[in-house]
């Protein structure tokens, strides 16, 4: 539908270390100890799981053993205790959105991390992104957490499938660049021509398909393909919020809700 390739970085003032540093991190932890998404004891021993978040326990279950249609028998993957450490389950708020299902998922993530997150650290500063990102990602996976519980209720099996991924985090990110840069000029495949769009059209489709999505409008497997929209829609939403009460002070600089008279010539973003 859209898919952003890149976007106007000429008035970037500082190097982005910090979303490299994310960047760089969310690679090793899928290429070491995910072990290119193959060790599941990881995987699934720290990914986010509802009913351990409502309940404070780390939960383990039994492997479910399947039948293939040539006779061969398969286990499937399942929860696995960590600790008997008390609020450890917490943790997996964190180390969550620094794990990924594939190698899709990983770099689909990266791109869009890449693309939009440098100009959120310019404007913040290293220190206040990183906290700024973080508190996105976790409140991102709490909207999932939440939503999985008021749906289904705390005991049915879906509150107990992990969710994993940078995604909540990236979209606290994708919120902040639309309020900070809504004309800033963004380069995207659109509905498969190479064309130019302001940020508010790139990410208001992203948004829209994600509302979309989450309510199943697009066909009986839009809720069921293992995506979180609850917490790329929470992260998003958390974004915007966040990103005015992390620019307070920020170089004494005010904004401009103007739109440039030719958004194509010059930028148009929310100054500080």
């Amino acid at each position: 539908m859209v898919l952003p390739l890149g976007d106007d970085n000429s008035d970037r003032l500082t190097t982005p270390y910090v979303n490299y540093a994310l960047i760089a991190l969310n690679i090793f932890v899928f290429l070491v100890p995910q072990g290119f998404g193959m060790n599941d004891e990881f995987t699934y021993g720290f990914s986010t799981v509802p009913r351990e978040i409502m309940t404070g326990q780390d939960i383990e279950t039994e492997p479910k053993r399947e039948r293939l249609p040539n006779g061969e028998v398969v286990e499937s993957p399942h929860l696995v205790k960590v600790t008997d450490a008390p609020g450890f389950v917490y943790l997996t708020l964190l180390t969550s959105m620094f794990m990924h299902g594939g190698i899709g998922h990983l770099l689909g993530n990266m791109l869009f991390l890449w693309i939009f997150g440098d100009n959120i650290e310019d404007r913040l500063g290293h220190g206040r992104y990183v906290v700024f990102y973080l508190i996105c990602g976790v409140l991102a996976s709490l909207a999932h957490v939440f939503s999985v519980v008021m749906f289904n209720g705390v005991d049915s099996e879906e509150a107990l499938v992990p969710s994993l991924g940078a995604s909540g985090a990236i979209s606290g990110v994708l919120g902040g660049y639309l309020y900070l840069f809504p004309y800033r000029r963004v380069t995207v495949i659109l509905f498969r021509f190479l064309t130019q769009v302001p940020a508010w059209v790139a990410i208001g489709m992203w948004f829209v398909f994600q509302i979309i999505s989450s309510l199943g409008a697009l066909g009986p497997g839009s809720k069921m393909g293992g995506v979180a929209y609850a917490a790329h829609i929470g992260g998003f939403l958390v974004g915007i919020a966040l990103i005015q009460l992390f620019m307070i002070g920020r170089n004494g600089r005010g904004w401009d809700r103007r739109q440039p008279p030719r958004w194509s010539d010059e930028f148009g973003e929310r100054r500080w």
